[in-house]
């Protein structure tokens, strides 16, 4: 028997892929234009499930859907309730964009069984990696969102003496003062090497970067707050990447910068989620003003329903 609710379906994707399961939560308006909607489509960073930490996709995609965008949030291979074992090198398989070809081609089914323009990309962290990959591989993407992505290899583990330094050097007045010293050697190093490359830069993903953005494709990056930073600089002694990546933008670029105060890195704070809410849906207006909307945003009260699963073309899920 189907099941249907007003707010939420449950569907799978199936195809040259292991089956992608994943939620769509429907707008609470539609359009008598439907296919000129453009959609939002969440992914979850490493170890996450399509939830998000602390659910804030949920909370995010309740509240885009209610603004008249139709938002989904999918597991990808090897996460949640999707198909697919986890590769044995989880971050080095998502760093050389091995998830690009599955989100695209996922993208492309959500566009066509639920009548799109096309799709936003929203990513976290690792997931803001596949998304500028997929973008670069995904006809139906027309936009991307990026929560404090980065474009170098990050060790898996920090050895555990770092991780005691480092909490030493946050309590002590004389830990700190080092910390100081150790970043003006570091800042020094950058200006004799006259900012070149750290040696962990990801290529690879600095090139499908400067592919994506110089088509003047929309982007909206999102940064937490940094320990040591101011706005968007970087701390004192490591690499400038958001100048990097501009200039690799070119002069034309879409790119639009944003810190957002209070936040943690998985913006699951209340002032990480109510921020990113706010400024994502003036960015979704303000690119997109006609596809989905025909009035101005207004700030939306969290949504708390909870939907069950309908039939969709693709594939059910009971």
């Amino acid at each position: 028997m189907l099941q249907q609710i007003e707010t939420r379906e449950l569907f799978a994707l199936e195809g040259a892929f292991p089956t992608i399961r994943g939620t769509c939560h429907k707008p609470s308006h539609e359009s008598s234009n439907a296919r000129t909607r453009i959609g939002v489509l969440f992914l979850n960073g490493l170890f996450a499930t399509r939830s998000a930490n602390g659910d804030a996709a949920v909370y995010w995609a309740n509240l885009l859907a209610e603004q008249g965008y139709p938002t989904f949030r999918i597991d990808l291979p090897g996460f949640g309730d999707s198909e697919g074992d986890p590769p044995e090198d989880w971050l080095g398989y998502i760093n050389s964009g091995k998830y690009a070809a599955v989100t695209a081609a996922s993208i492309k089914e959500l566009t066509k069984h639920f009548g799109l323009k096309g799709v936003v990309i929203a990513g976290h962290c690792a997931g803001a990696v596949t998304a500028v990959y997929a973008a670069g591989v995904s006809k139906e993407c027309r936009g991307i969102v990026l929560m404090d992505p980065y474009f170098f290899l990050p060790r898996v583990e920090i050895p555990k003496v770092r991780q005691q330094l480092n909490a030493w050097a946050r309590k002590s007045p004389v830990g700190g003062l080092l910390s100081r010293v150790f970043d003006q050697i570091k800042q020094f190093r950058l200006k004799l090497y006259r900012n070149r490359l750290p040696e962990n830069a990801n290529l690879p993903l600095l090139r499908s970067w400067k592919q994506v953005a110089s088509t003047e494709l929309p982007i909206l990056i999102l940064k937490s707050p940094s320990r040591g930073a101011s706005g968007t600089q970087p701390r004192v002694g490591e690499f400038d990447y958001s100048s990097h990546i501009l200039g690799l933008a070119g002069p034309k670029h879409r790119v639009t910068e944003t810190v957002v105060s209070g936040a943690n890195h998985s913006f699951a704070n209340e002032r990480g989620r109510a921020a990113v809410q706010q400024t994502l849906c003036r960015w979704l207006n303000s690119n997109f003003p006609s596809e989905n909307m025909d009035h101005d945003f207004v700030p939306v009260k969290d949504s708390k329903s909870v939907g069950k699963s309908e039939n969709v073309k693709v594939t059910s899920i009971a």
